[in-house]
């Protein structure tokens, strides 16, 4: 149906004691409004009255196999058909009737509008204090490292066009669907507004699904994999640079003794502490771009120029003969030192063998282990350079309810 306007989608497990007022006040809001719309309630395996509930109070029931609140979103979203979606949970803690502050902003232009509970009011016993302490933090993560400037990144009631939703090619099956949606509408360049709501008690009158520790967890993942620079990279590199550092310092120390810093002997211990960081920085650097690579394979972010660059620049030919000239130096300076052992007749070595032997041995296992990484990265190479324009990546997984449209309801 071309013409409906708006859709209200509601996620739903197990609400029977809140769904029919919630359904209720969405399609009054509807009304009041004067639009064409619906009310969708994603159900994703209520055991108790829901459905029952809910169709007998006028909604649509869509069945989303899929457990998580955001596979029951996505479920719901996909099967809307109106212009304008606006989402909220099934709890009654939040009021459809000020969705048309919401429609009013996608009106102007908005593509993305959040409600904002911080600005506007939160009633007594409506949030937890655990979530008056998370959410600021997430919002403040989610600014900081992508651009954002809201106030509310974890509100459950939001609008947005059913345009700007294709473009967001929404993965997460859990709460952090929430944050997954303000990362991708940022990378999707679409426009985000705030308006203030009121957040009501839960009247559903048992806990909720929200579980603090481990959806805070999950938005914290989602976010650092969104970000592989600061996941990998940074760590990646502090590492690797430290431990050069250190290895470097010791070609200072005269090969017979070791390297005095003021009162402090800097002998070959600091090499091996150096080069163990080199070998580690390293290999969290290569997971950096992996990430990245996986990040566009599986549609997470757009193609990466950088790394165009880097499989046109250093195809597996050429990493595979770095990886031969870094090993055969290793080789060559730990040979050089058996040689002498064995010239001396197997007596002591000198601090400055020692350390030569350190070095040559990390730059036999940066070899051996890039030899082996060209070969993972050729194969990974091979994916990325496939086209990246298949919208079924963004569905979920047997996505063919979402075709069968239940009517029935």
């Amino acid at each position: 149906m071309d013409n409906l306007e708006v859709s209200v989608v509601i996620p739903c497990l197990n609400e029977e004691r809140s769904i029919g007022t919630v359904v209720r006040r969405a399609r009054q809001a509807l009304e009041a409004m004067g639009v064409a719309g619906e009310v969708i309630v994603a159900d994703n395996g209520s055991t108790d009255r829901s459905i029952e509930i809910a169709r007998a109070e006028g909604a649509r029931v869509v069945h989303v196999p899929f457990r998580g609140y955001g596979s029951a979103l996505r479920g719901g979203i996909q099967a809307a058909e109106g212009r304008y979606i606006v989402i909220g949970d099934a709890d009654g803690s939040y009021d459809f009737g000020e969705m048309p502050a919401l429609i009013a902003r996608l009106r102007e232009g908005y593509d993305l509008v959040i409600g904002s509970r911080f600005l506007g009011t939160i009633l007594p016993g409506a949030m937890r204090w655990t979530s008056r302490i998370g959410n600021p933090i997430v919002t403040a993560l989610l600014n900081g490292l992508f651009g954002l400037r809201v106030t509310d990144s974890q509100s459950g009631m939001r609008a947005f066009t059913r345009e700007a939703y294709r473009r967001l090619r929404l993965h997460a099956t859990g709460m952090e669907f929430a944050s997954e949606m303000l990362i991708q509408a940022v990378r999707a360049g679409l426009r985000i507004a705030e308006v203030p709501i009121t957040f009501h008690p839960d009247q559903r009158g048992r806990p909720p699904h929200l579980h603090p520790l481990r959806d805070g967890w999950r938005h914290l993942k989602l976010m650092l994999i969104y970000s592989p620079t600061l996941l990998f990279l940074i760590p990646g590199v502090l590492l690797m640079g430290i431990g050069m550092l250190l290895m470097a310092s010791q070609l200072l120390a005269p090969m017979e003794q070791p390297l005095y810093i003021g009162p402090v002997r800097m002998d070959f211990h600091w090499a091996i502490l150096g080069s163990v960081l080199v070998l580690s920085g390293y290999q969290v650097i290569q997971a950096h771009f992996m990430a990245r690579i996986y990040s566009v394979t599986h549609r997470f972010q757009e193609p990466d120029r950088l790394l165009e660059v880097g499989f046109r620049l250093l195809n597996a030919e050429r990493a595979l003969l770095l990886s031969l000239i870094a090993i055969l130096i290793g080789l060559g300076m730990n040979a050089g030192v058996l040689w002498r052992w064995l010239r001396e007749g197997y007596g002591p070595l000198v601090s400055g063998h020692t350390r030569q032997v350190i070095f040559g041995a990390t730059l036999i296992a940066l070899g051996i282990e890039s030899f082996f990484s060209a070969f993972l990265f050729s194969l990974l190479g091979d994916a990325y350079k496939q086209p990246h324009g298949n919208e079924a990546a963004s569905e979920l997984p047997g996505h063919a309810y979402e075709k069968q449209r239940d009517r029935s309801c």
